[in-house]
């Protein structure tokens, strides 16, 4: 499974490319607006530093309008993914967007027909809310897995980006589930390396080693 992570925040990105796990960053106006900086200068200095897929997303709500900010978007760098409401005017746009080349993210999706109609509209992107839907007691993880099959069954080739995720459990719950991507914060993604047993055992193999009185160097 692949990881992208959801944020605006160019220093968090910069950190983990160095780690060697990101495969893709997400963003949306509400981490924009978090970071306190202009839009587009965000969005281009993090094409900057990566050559993988980049979401962008629009806030006009009618096609034309999505279309048009989502050229405007797709003109900042190559490896922008035009980001668009899972509404019909989305699914139009979307449908422009696949006729002329430009890589799309479908959002806000929460129900197995949405997902459909995301793929059949020609998005490069779907992206399922889990956390979400576990919000309100319904099973985020089951509708990855019912995507899953719907996509396999019709050989649909829109990958499935979960997204919304709030814990660890969250992003193994997807990949147990047959997501192609997760779409995770920063803190989530640390958090992935840790285990207590992997923390007393560091401890352990430091005290064993510092009792032989030896160096590597």
């Amino acid at each position: 499974m692949k990881f992208f992570v959801d944020t605006a925040e160019v220093e968090e990105i910069r950190d983990l490319l160095d780690t060697g796990l990101l495969d893709g960053v997400t963003t949306n106006p509400s981490l924009i607006a978090k970071s306190g900086r202009d839009f587009k200068e965000v969005i281009a200095e993090i094409c900057a530093l990566t050559d993988n897929p980049v979401s962008a997303e629009v806030a006009a709500l009618d096609t034309n309008g999505m279309i048009a900010e989502g050229e405007h978007l797709a003109s900042i760098a190559s490896n922008v993914v035009v980001k668009l409401p899972l509404t019909m005017d989305g699914l139009r746009a979307c449908a422009h967007f696949k006729r002329v080349g430009i890589h799309t993210n479908v959002t806000l999706c929460f129900s197995v027909n949405q997902a459909l109609l995301a793929a059949k509209s020609g998005a490069t992107y779907v992206s399922p809310f889990i956390g979400r839907l576990d919000d309100i007691n319904l099973d985020g993880g089951a509708l990855i897995r019912d995507i899953r099959t719907i996509y396999d069954n019709f050989g649909l080739e829109t990958e499935i980006i979960a997204a919304s995720i709030r814990s660890a459990n969250h992003v193994s719950e997807a990949a147990l589930a047959g997501s192609d991507i997760a779409t995770i914060p920063p803190g989530v993604i640390r958090t992935l390396s840790h285990h207590p047993l992997t923390n007393s055992g560091v401890a352990q193999f430091l005290k064993d080693w510092k009792d032989t009185g030896q160096s590597i160097f």
